[in-house]
């Protein structure tokens, strides 16, 4: 039996220039960080020779072409495995919340399958062969950055060059620099999940405009500009990065925001927030409060909270027998 456990994952800045469609030519850059939220993926030998599968539906099926799910189809057909499989998997958080965990399954399904097979691959593969899976294979409206936060854990700046090629160039903290960052951000719940296909593939479908290159690029400048605040220990500057690359990422599409969200980061602001951001593709899921005062915020809001703690270790093998 084999479980694999990978991080979610908190985008800071740059979000969507990890698209294909823009980094080709133009180059991209994102901040992001796995944290100490997880999927969880189970195999475990089956008695029949067949293949049994339990996610928010169950399948039980002769062979990977017979899969629905077209993930762990394409996963089982990447890295295929003999005899009778059962597969399962959990998570922390509900899917379709803006916290990664599509991606943060297939690369923990891919690091599963190669356990089980008794091979050992590394971070680097995985997050490669994700996004082969779901960019080329799948056709997905997604981008990079997801594969490489969840394979590789820890906060990054990562670089998606013109050739397809992906650099990670972890930001290291001190102490200090942690206990800020774990007091100050918080993830609030907004409910309901994205139908975050049709908003990706809406942006996906414009980013040959000038307008939306111009802001794309203006993102990936603002990724640039925490990194360095990060290096010079400016940390408090993350509040009006965070905000500024809200309003960036609002302007790609009508449809990230709405009412809804409008209202929850207005009150989020109000009640003392500093700075703020939705995660993901838009519409609903988890917002991102940079704030000196969440224990006062919490008492004025009826919604579940995440605290900020970042992952260290990436997508890991957690049992073995």
């Amino acid at each position: 039996m084999i479980i694999t456990r990978t991080p979610l994952r908190v985008s800071f800045a740059g979000g969507c220039s990890d698209f294909p469609g823009f980094y080709r030519h133009h180059g991209g850059a994102v901040v992001s960080a796995a944290i100490q939220k997880y999927v969880y993926v189970a195999l475990h030998p089956f008695f029949l020779d067949r293949i049994r599968i339990k996610y928010s539906q169950s399948e039980d099926v002769a062979s990977a072409e017979d899969v629905q799910h077209p993930v762990i189809r394409e996963c089982l057909r990447r890295v295929p495995v003999t005899g009778g499989i059962e597969i399962a998997s959990m998570a922390d958080v509900p899917d379709g919340t803006g916290l990664g965990s599509s991606s943060s399954f297939t690369v923990g399904l891919l690091h599963a399958l190669y356990a089980y097979r008794g091979q050992e691959v590394s971070r680097k593969r995985l997050a490669e062969e994700a996004c082969r899976i779901e960019i080329d294979l799948l056709s997905g409206p997604v981008g990079k950055q997801d594969q490489y936060a969840a394979a590789h854990g820890d906060l990054n700046f990562i670089r998606f060059n013109r050739d397809d090629t992906v650099e990670i160039a972890p930001i290291a903290l001190e102490p200090h620099q942690v206990a800020h960052l774990e007091q100050h951000l918080k993830l609030y719940y907004l409910g309901g999940r994205r139908l975050v296909s049709e908003i990706l593939g809406e942006m996906h479908c414009r980013m040959d405009q000038p307008a939306q290159r111009q802001r794309l690029q203006r993102m990936v400048g603002l990724a640039e500009e925490l990194r360095e605040a990060f290096a010079q220990d400016r940390l408090e500057r993350i509040a009006d990065l965070l905000t500024r690359g809200w309003e960036e990422k609002k302007r790609l599409s009508d449809r990230i925001s709405n009412p809804l969200v409008e209202d929850m980061m207005a009150r989020l602001l109000d009640l003392g927030g500093r700075g703020a951001r939705l995660m993901g593709g838009g519409a609903n899921g988890f917002v991102l409060l940079y704030a000196d005062n969440h224990a006062d915020i919490q008492k004025h809001l009826d919604c579940p909270t995440l605290p900020f703690q970042i992952d260290r270790w990436g997508t890991q093998v957690i049992f073995r027998y």
